[in-house]
């Protein structure tokens, strides 16, 4: 069954285009510093924001009117599958990440759940076989069960560690089954309000143990994706364990899981930290630890996860550059954690929304490539620090200075002489390339 049967094949058109359903920046064979579009951005389709999304918000029920709408969850979930791969087909887009619990319902018992998931993927497999779209990753939903009121491999509860553990397990298997070239960790409850009963010790040792299992499993059933954890610093919980880059690498570094994770960062989970997205990535990529992104924003007035489509040229712009700086994501893309307003609830929307971003991120892109191209940022932050290229300078950065060595130039130095960080000219500059490509 069609279920976008007045939406065509979306092309590029470029920018004098005035068809909404055409792609105005994103030409997927265009090369830009050596590799085409479709290589550097590797583009995803987020399946529970675009297929399970309903539109819902805490104030209201769900707006969206979608052609898979079934009373029987199997029918909708077996429903959800076909449009999945029809609006791939139709968009460009080569990647999907999901959820384990975004694809099958559960069932009465976690033998009933794993066999209707067992249903599903039956069916991924078989369209994918077809369609010749691949698995950017997937992932284990061990946050929406009440079983999961306090964590997953964070609990309090010996019993649901078990669950969370069994969950995980059957879900490293699917992953290896549909080829996923990655997978996700994302400690949705990994967390907690209080400290006054947390013994957080405990806890985040066995978020530990719950991951070298993992790891060790994936060695035992030949899975060779690459994982990744999803940092996020709060909601629901007031203080997750993974508050951002910088903290979920020193947790796996304390742990010695460092070399079996990267990181999978999201632009709004940044906005939640107090960070930009391109800080957390440069913390990541000089960490060696960039592994994939989820491409989002939100809404600086709200203080929660509003997952819009990236629309903000600036930031694109910044977080490509920091992409391209890093040598690219590897095994990982941009996956659009995002979903349409809750306002924008026909099927149309769905594209039109995925060409925004797509086309956000490959204006981005362009603008990124030629500030390296022009080296224009090199050439600013070269000359800002080439005090430290010859003489005192040269001494400290080859390890040779000691604290006497600076305290004898310091005293033969008296005049120091700083110069303006010039930070509004360079906004200015990147405006200005930014809307020259």
């Amino acid at each position: 069954m069609a279920y976008f049967q007045n939406i065509g094949k979306i092309a590029y058109e470029g920018k004098g285009s005035d068809n909404p359903l055409a792609f105005k920046h994103y030409n997927p064979k265009e090369v830009v510093l050596g590799k085409t579009m479709e290589e550097h951005l590797r583009f995803a389709v987020a399946y529970w924001h675009t297929f399970t999304g309903a539109g819902s918000d805490p104030f209201g029920v769900g707006t969206a009117v979608r052609g898979w709408d079934s009373a029987n969850e199997m029918d909708q979930a077996k429903a959800r599958v076909e449009a999945n791969f029809e609006f791939l087909n139709k968009i460009g887009i080569p990647y999907f990440c999901f959820h384990d619990r975004d694809i099958a319902p559960e069932g009465a018992t976690l033998a009933e759940t794993n066999k209707n998931l067992d249903v599903i993927v039956d069916l991924m497999e078989e369209n994918m076989k077809a369609s010749g779209a691949k698995l950017l990753w997937n992932t284990a939903n061990m946050f929406t069960n009440p079983r999961f009121v306090h964590g997953a491999g964070t609990t309090s509860n010996a019993d649901v560690f078990a669950y969370a553990g069994a969950q995980l397990k059957k879900s490293l298997e699917v992953g290896k089954r549909l080829g996923a070239e990655n997978y996700v960790f994302w400690g949705g409850r990994e967390g907690y309000e209080t400290l006054l009963n947390t013994d957080m010790a405990l806890e985040l040792d066995n978020l530990a143990r719950l991951l070298h299992m993992a790891v060790a499993y994936s060695k035992e059933i030949g899975f060779g994706a690459q994982f990744l954890i999803e940092p996020k610093p709060k909601e629901p919980t007031k203080h997750q364990y993974d508050f951002d880059a910088a903290t979920t690498i020193a947790f796996l570094q304390k742990y010695d899981l460092k070399e079996y994770f990267k990181l999978n960062l999201e632009a709004n989970h940044a906005t939640l930290a107090g960070h930009t997205f391109e800080h957390e990535i440069r913390v990541a990529a000089i960490n060696g630890m960039l592994g994939s992104l989820d491409a989002n924003q939100g809404d600086l007035l709200l203080g929660w996860d509003t997952d819009e489509f990236p629309t903000d040229l600036y930031s694109t712009t910044l977080t490509m550059y920091e992409v391209l700086k890093a040598g690219g994501i590897g095994k990982g893309g941009v996956n659009f954690d995002a979903k349409v307003r809750r306002g924008s609830f026909e099927d149309v929307d769905l594209f039109l929304a995925h060409i925004a971003g797509m086309d956000t991120y490959a204006w981005g892109l362009k603008a990124a490539a030629k500030l390296i191209e022009e080296k224009i940022i090199d050439n600013i932050v070269d000359n800002r620090y080439r005090s430290f290229k010859d003489g005192i300078g040269a001494e400290i950065v080859a390890g040779r200075a000691t604290l006497q060595s600076l305290e004898q130039y310091a005293m033969q130095n008296n005049a120091i002489k700083n110069e303006s960080g010039r930070l509004e000219r360079i906004k200015l500059v990147l405006n200005e390339v930014i809307y020259s490509v």
